[in-house]
């Protein structure tokens, strides 16, 4: 068991994406999170690789809670199986609560919601309001377009260097050590790029 890691949020997509590749990622992800004695923090559904990393860790023995606006409860299928789910009211509140309740943040392949949840505690750690680890798990190269933009960016002088901020990783197992070893951001005097 990881002593500092005892909640991970994971951010994943509502669908399961083309071919088998993305839904073994999550059940091989949900069983490491359950092995490592961590609780699981989602989005509540149980569609898409949501429902599937949430299915393996609840099969594997592992603990989950769910947070689910009221207006997506119906369309994503609240995910009554799981050993909590809380319903909120808006999805500012979701990200919220999912944020309080974790120590740390994985990235898996998503779509939009996937890509606004990460980019909104990547900044919040670069810009000093937490320190809690991030990784991007990477498996398969899913990410990989976006890992090239956010060099290109920081080619550009409009980021900064993303290395303190998150980590990638490129097997599912990798995830809880990596988060194990990433140290907290060094504090940003000013603002800086983004």
């Amino acid at each position: 068991m990881t002593a500092s890691i005892k909640s991970l949020c994971v951010y994943c997509g509502a669908a399961e994406g083309r071919g088998p590749g993305y839904r073994d990622i999550a059940q091989r992800l949900g069983r490491h999170i359950a092995q490592n004695q961590v609780r699981l923090i989602y989005g509540g559904g149980r569609v898409g690789l949501m429902g599937v990393v949430a299915d393996a860790v609840k099969s594997a023995g592992g603990q989950v809670t769910g947070v689910i606006p009221n207006f997506l409860e119906v369309r994503e299928i609240g995910n009554r199986e799981i050993d909590e789910l809380r319903v909120v009211d808006s999805m500012h509140a979701r990200k919220q609560l999912m944020f309080e309740l974790s120590d740390a943040f994985c990235m898996m392949p998503g779509g939009f919601g996937t890509l606004e949840e990460f980019f909104e505690v990547m900044t919040w750690r670069q810009l000093g309001q937490h320190d809690k680890p991030i990784v991007v798990l990477n498996e398969g190269g899913y990410w990989d377009p976006l890992l090239r933009l956010i060099e290109h960016g920081r080619q550009e002088g409009f980021m900064a260097d993303p290395a303190p901020f998150y980590m990638v990783v490129d097997r599912a197992e990798d995830v809880i050590p990596a988060l194990s070893r990433q140290p907290a951001p060094k504090k940003v005097g000013a603002v800086g790029r983004m």
